[in-house]
């Protein structure tokens, strides 16, 4: 428990919570019970669960105001935190307290809980990275803050029509959040647009960056309560407000549409996250939005450090380093590092040199893809209009970087145009990667692979100036979301065979390895995954109608949709499968194929995608050939809480991708902690996951990296496999051909014909070898002893990947942070 060094404020002794839960059904909500609805007993659940958590944030912000220690905040344009209620009750220990107040007055925890809309805040990996990462710093006592945008409309809300994705806003304020504070008091002041004038003041020139258009930053503050203890962390979240709200003299004049003008342009950076970059306005309004969370957040951060310290001298300023870690959570805060400077030369007059060099020790930046075209730049034009000053400050940071580089390594012209932040061969534009690179002093990957890869190739130069910055930090998950809440049928099992201490202790689980082999343990664990199997066939057939055969293997897919990952791959297999039905063959091992995922708007390749999972669906799951051999589901919408039924739900987690491009994933930790084999090839985190549960404890297949690079170096031609392999063909041409597109037989043409031309992530050269490696699955499966014996293998194993492991070795290899005092 944290404790003050000083007297702490006495705060109101807590409520019982049956006696809570009526309280604030009538002083929160205004209502009696036999007016209430669902909604409101869920909000009445929240606000009393919500007075535990701030009874233990006070302490906590005491305590770190009072002993000073080094902080971390963490910038990330995403945070997937899911629903809070049940999070919030089960890491206070107050879950079955809830659960049995709420069943005595008629309701239950469930029904209650499902009332809360999924914070609409991230998209996918990165964002639940980053949840997870809040999560273990608060159970591990670390000060931390999270900063990002509080989005109006999150991404989308996506719902499939006619087979295809359609999005549609995700109002998931629609009833406001009952777990976020607003705080007034500490709006910052965000500019963009203007020019900047040199003015020369004494022995140095100034720089004043006038006429700018101004948005303000209104922060709104939400808690991030660790498991079994007292600490409760603040994610602070940005929501873009008009610095003049209402123009009421255009008003009068009965211009009403401009009267609101300005409110409305500058509201709209926190509306929707990843705005569609396809138009000029798209990229200037991506661009605005980072920069506007981040330069919030760093003055935020700075005001904190200058009010705690008193700073007023140089020497003052000279421990910033020791009291802030600023983690950039990909290449979307880069900008932090120019801003950084931008306050500290600008508004605290501090001299370049010494200013460069708190930098260099305050950020360090995590790489999240090996994808150059992945990697964020901006066109000068475009930087220069919005950020006058923030282009020279890189400008100035470019110049004595590669003046370095120069000296390093004299007469390296090709070297110097590589490593540039100004990229001045593809029409000049601002690289951000480098400037995150350039201004931080560590640089992680995120599995051992991917930071290898790192080192090789798509920053091998980097690590050629720099020889000790780059690094490696797997990534992790919190088994607080991922198998106490998701699963809490496979949490009681295991706490009853080997206690409770796994759930603040991941390490403890592999205490399960003897009991792989004891038949009654293996009978249980097989209960509990079929129990979530019903649960999770009886969801799917609520949202898609599709009814499910729990006795079928559930082999589940689900994902960003993008090539690399290769849902594609699925699909050739699940046509595959249904080809080899229609020839007469019965399925000794019938499937349940499921995705999920949600396509980016602008990105018409994976929206096909989705598109033709949901045509072979309907061909598949309609046939009377077929029957409960086989079916296909998309599951819409993919989101957290859908993610904590699929996961438990699953027997098998497809983590596919092309070897050498998945920088780690983090679905394949998450389905293998809650009892599902991995079919995978060796890229990103698969690689570790197989070396901790051994090689016959999962299914591998493909091409691995070495070998993608020299196919593609031996100039690869997708039409040889096409030519030798007779199913293979089959299933293209029937997709070519329209059979699942009757009404628009070329429907996937252009898909086909680069398959056949360019195949650009290898799908046909590693067919065979996915097919072969499933029917090896489907083989295993029909040994139902031997699949759960591997299974709990995997569960007990799964330590490493512990987010609290990671944020170990982020505190103390990276950040230089220490828990705070007990």
């Amino acid at each position: 428990m944290i404790k003050s060094t000083k007297k702490s404020i006495a705060l109101p002794k807590l409520t019982p919570v049956k006696q809570a839960l009526q309280n604030h059904l009538v002083f929160s909500c205004f209502k009696t019970d036999k007016a209430a609805t669902p909604r409101d007993w869920y909000h009445a659940a929240a606000f009393t669960v919500r007075d535990h958590v701030v009874e233990r944030w006070v302490e906590t912000a005491n305590s770190y105001y009072d002993q000073d220690p080094k902080r971390v905040y963490y910038l990330s344009l995403e945070f997937l935190i899911g629903r809070m209620l049940s999070n919030a009750a089960l890491n206070l220990g107050i879950n079955d307290e809830l659960k049995d107040g709420l069943g005595a007055l008629g309701h239950s925890m469930e029904a209650t809980a499902e009332m809360e809309y999924d914070a609409a805040l991230g998209n996918g990996g990165l964002g639940r990275l980053a949840a997870c990462f809040l999560d273990s710093m608060a159970t591990m006592d670390i000060p931390a803050t999270g900063y990002g945008i509080r989005y109006e409309y999150g991404m989308f809300k996506q719902s499939i029509e006619h087979g295809q994705q359609v999005e549609n806003a995700d109002n998931w304020l629609r009833y406001g959040n009952v777990w976020e504070f607003q705080r007034p008091e500490a709006t910052y002041e965000i500019k963009f647009y203007g020019h900047v004038v040199p003015v020369k003041e004494g022995n140095h020139v100034a720089h004043h960056w006038v006429n700018t258009q101004q948005v303000v930053a209104m922060p709104y503050d939400m808690p991030v309560p660790g498991y079994g203890t007292e600490t409760v962390n603040n994610l602070r979240l940005w929501s873009a407000k008009a610095s003049k709200d209402f123009d009421l003299g255009q008003f009068n004049d009965g211009n009403y549409d401009e009267a609101v003008e300005e409110r409305t342009g500058s509201e709209t950076i926190s509306k929707v996250l990843y705005p569609n970059d396809a138009s000029a306005s798209g990229r200037e309004l991506r661009l605005k939005q980072q920069y506007f969370f981040v330069s919030a957040s760093i003055q935020d951060i700075l005001r904190r450090f200058i009010t705690t310290r008193h700073v007023k001298t140089e020497k003052d300023w000279a421990d910033l380093p020791n009291k802030i870690a600023i983690q950039l959570n990909d290449t979307h805060p880069a900008i932090g590092v120019a801003e950084m400077m931008h306050q500290l030369v600008d508004h605290h007059h501090l001299a370049w040199d010494f200013a460069w060099g708190l930098v260099n020790k305050i950020f360090a930046y995590t790489n999240h893809t090996l994808m150059p075209e992945a990697l964020e730049t901006w066109s000068v034009d475009l930087f220069g209009s919005l950020l006058p000053r923030h282009l020279e400050i890189i400008y100035e940071i470019n110049l004595q970087f590669i003046t370095m580089v120069n000296h390093l390594f004299p007469g390296d012209t090709e070297l110097v145009k590589r490593v540039s932040i100004i990229d001045e061969t593809h029409g000049r534009r601002v690289r951000m990667a480098h400037l995150a690179v350039v201004g931080s002093h560590t640089v992680n990957g995120v599995a051992a692979l991917h930071s290898e890869l790192l080192k090789t190739t798509l920053f091998a130069d980097f690590n050629k100036i720099y020889p000790n910055k780059l690094t490696n930090v797997t990534n992790g998950i919190t088994p607080r979301r991922w198998l106490n809440q998701a699963n809490p049928a496979l949490t009681s099992l295991i706490a009853t065979a080997i206690g409770d201490g796994f759930q603040k202790d991941l390490t403890q689980i592999k205490k399960l390895t003897p009991l792989a082999d004891d038949k009654d343990f293996r009978k249980a664990f097989r209960a509990v995954k079929t129990a979530n199997k019903l649960r999770l066939a009886q969801k799917i057939e609520a949202v898609t109608g599709v009814k499910l055969n729990t006795d079928a293997l559930f082999d589940v897919q689900i994902k960003r949709i993008h090539e690399y990952k290769r849902q594609l791959l699925n699909v050739l297999h699940v046509i595959t499968l249904y080809n080899r039905i229609r020839k007469g063959e019965n399925l000794a091992t019938p499937r349940a194929v499921i995705f999920g995922g949600k396509a980016a708007p602008g990105y018409w390749v994976a929206k096909q995608i989705i598109r033709l999972i949901n045509d072979v669906a309907e061909i598949v799951n309609n046939d009377p050939a077929v029957g409960d051999q086989l079916k296909v589901v998309f599951y819409p919408n993919y989101e957290v809480s859908a993610a904590e039924i699929l996961f438990p739900g699953a027997d098998l987690s497809e983590q596919i991708s092309t070897a050498g491009t998945e920088a780690s994933g983090t679905g394949n930790m998450k389905m293998a902690l809650n009892g599902a084999l991995t079919i995978g090839t060796l890229d990103g985190a698969n690689v570790e996951i197989m070396e901790e549960v051994g090689d016959d404890n999962i299914f591998i297949f493909g091409l691995t990296t070495p070998e993608v690079a020299a196919a593609k170096a031996n100039n690869y031609n997708p039409r040889e496999y096409y030519k030798q392999n007779a199913e293979l063909k089959q299933v293209l041409d029937m997709i070519g051909s329209g059979f699942f597109s009757m009404q628009e037989p070329h429907r996937y043409q252009a898909i086909i014909d680069n398959l056949l031309n360019y195949d650009n992530y290898l799908l046909l050269a590693d067919y065979a070898s996915y097919i072969a490696c499933q029917d090896e699955v489907s083989k295993t499966y029909q040994n139902p002893d031997e699949w759960s014996r591997r299974a709990i293998l995997n569960v007990a194993r799964m330590a490493k990947f512990s987010s609290d492991r990671t944020i170990g070795e982020y505190a103390k290899n990276i950040w230089h942070v220490q828990a705070i005092k007990k």
